[in-house]
């Protein structure tokens, strides 16, 4: 395979280019240790002895690094490790390395998630933050009825800080909150099971 470009990323590294494509990255000194130029042949064993010995080895090396400092989901560390400049076959060697050891579980990251913030978070702000994490929504589905988070608490926690008092509140205050509560992800239902007060602030929305 040809060597079609080597550029600069950054004043210690490079990007190489095989065949059009962005193969991998290495440091300058590992460019001038595989006599790698522009325009020259690139042979297939030595394209595998730096993916394995160099790239893949980086990335796995990378990624412990990155969960040192906090959890994360694949879908998470995927994208860190693209951002990082690895190519796609290091990224997925790196991955199945910390499956294999359970150093990553998306279903028990997501079970700590929901015992974490599932006092403080409505199921929907659950369902919407580790969907984006890439978590499968019926997995955090099947979580929440699983752990019965107390969603009437939450609720009454959330008046609590925000000051609310039902028997006090004008009509417009109470619609107000009724519709921060709605926005936060809570149902009309979860509402009016919150306590009595609520269920007439519902009754009189």
């Amino acid at each position: 395979m040809t060597i079609d470009k080597i550029e600069a990323l950054d004043k210690r590294r490079c990007k190489v280019f095989l065949e059009g494509d962005f193969a991998f990255v290495l440091y300058n000194g590992e460019i001038r240790r595989y006599h790698l130029e522009e325009g020259e042949e690139l042979p297939e064993s030595v394209y595998e002895e730096i993916l394995r010995e160099i790239v893949c080895r980086r990335a796995r090396e990378r990624a412990l690094f990155l969960l040192k400092s906090t959890g994360r989901t694949e879908l998470e560390l995927r994208r860190k490790l693209k951002s990082s400049w690895y190519p796609q076959c290091a990224i997925d060697e790196a991955v199945s390395f910390l499956k294999r050891y359970h150093y990553i579980d998306d279903a028990e990251y997501a079970r700590n998630y929901v015992e974490l913030y599932g006092k403080k978070k409505s199921r929907a702000e659950l369902m919407q933050t580790l969907r984006q994490k890439g978590i499968d929504p019926q997995l955090v589905k099947d979580l929440w009825e699983e752990l019965e988070p107390d969603t009437a608490g939450q609720i009454q926690r959330i008046l609590i800080k925000r000051g609310f008092n039902a028997d006090r509140a004008t009509l417009k205050e109470k619609q107000k909150t009724i519709s921060y509560l709605l926005r936060r992800g809570f149902s009309w239902e979860e509402i009016r099971k919150a306590g009595e007060n609520l269920s007439d602030m519902c009754g009189e929305e």
